[in-house]
Parts: structure tokens; sequence; C-alpha cells
């Protein structure tokens, strides 16, 4: 299993910069977390579960993958809506999914060409795509880019860990910013602790 990449450089400079996120990370330890460097299967894989518990959207994927054998722009486009939509989703977002698979194979978007890009080039050629929000984007920059600098404000749980980490009642966006700019340039690692925290 891919995990996403993180070491010694990454952990030193988050203790250095801020002493609350460095003893929270000597006391959760190294986090596994996956990744998946296939850019389509993990766009779809994000749109099917979006606003779904993460056992359901396991439920969903599974079914997917029977359906189509194996999850490509080719097999999407094989199959009716209605066949995506009867794996467990809704009919809108069966749609995206097959739209999502439709401007792959027809060069609306290059997925490989995102790679090239910028974090924000990302987010703007994703967005364009029906069913995929700047959340969505940037989840599949840490998740199947491996990039190294994301922190999303749209992330709840991201907040909430923040909002524990440092004792707080409520988390401005001015204030969000400050702590996002203290982590960078490992704010996707810095991430992944506050989700750990979020959830303790």
């Amino acid at each position: 299993m891919a995990t996403f990449q993180y070491g010694s450089r990454e952990i030193e400079y988050l203790r250095r910069r801020d002493g609350r996120l460095g003893r929270a990370i000597d006391e959760i330890g190294m986090i596994e977390r996956k990744v998946t460097p296939d850019l389509f299967t993990a766009l779809v894989a994000s749109v099917a579960g979006q606003q779904v518990s993460a056992k359901a959207a396991e439920t969903v994927w599974r079914r997917l993958e029977n359906l189509l054998g194996s999850v490509t722009p080719q097999t999407t486009s094989a199959v009716s809506r209605e066949e995506i939509q009867q794996c467990g989703m809704s009919m809108r977002k069966a749609g995206y999914i097959k739209s999502i698979g439709d401007a792959v194979l027809n060069g609306e978007i290059d997925l490989d060409g995102l790679w090239d890009l910028s974090d924000d080039e990302v987010i703007a050629r994703l967005t364009a795509l029906d069913g995929v929000g700047v959340w969505t984007a940037e989840m599949l920059l840490i998740f199947s880019m491996q990039r190294q600098d994301v922190v999303s404000w749209g992330d709840f749980a991201i907040r909430r860990g923040m909002m524990q980490l440092y004792g707080i009642d409520t988390l401005d966006r001015a204030r969000f910013e400050r702590y996002r700019r203290r982590y960078s340039p490992y704010g996707s690692v810095a991430s992944l602790y506050l989700w750990e925290i979020s959830h303790r």
C-alpha cells in the first residue's frame, strides 16, 4: 500500500515552527495515510464518497469495481448513469462520474498534465469539472499527488483539529491563514496531524 511520504526533515521543521504541534507530533508518532497515485481512480472515489461515511464509501466503491472491472475513463463511459447509480449513489453523483470520464476521453482535461502544474492551477483545472469542488481538489493534491503544502480551510476536521490544538473556541479565516503560513512548506504533513488531533 502506498502511503503519504514524509520524514524527519518535515517533522523537525514543524517542531521548530510550532511548539504545540511539535508536542502533538511526538505524542502521535508517524502517521501512515494511504495514497492513490492514479488521478482518475482518486477523483471518482472522492466524488462517490462525498458526504457519506467511510464505510458507505467503501461499499459503493466495491460495487463500482464489480460493475466496471477497473475504474477508468473508458469503463465509466461504457456504462449508463443508471448502472453507476445502482452502485449506491445519487443520480447526480453518477452523472458527475460519467461526465468526468467523458471529459478525460474527449481531452477536456489532461490528468497526466496536472503533475506539471502548481497547486492553484491543479485546483482550477479540477474544479472546472462538474461535481469537483475546491475541497475535493485539495484532497487529490494530498492523497494522490502527495503535494507538500496543502491545509484545507474547507475541511471541518482540519479546523476542529486546529481549535483543539490551540485551545480556541472559534477560528476565523485570518487566524487559520496565520497557522497555515506557519506550517508552510509542509502544510500537508501538518494536515495529517490536525486530522488525527480532531478525532481524539
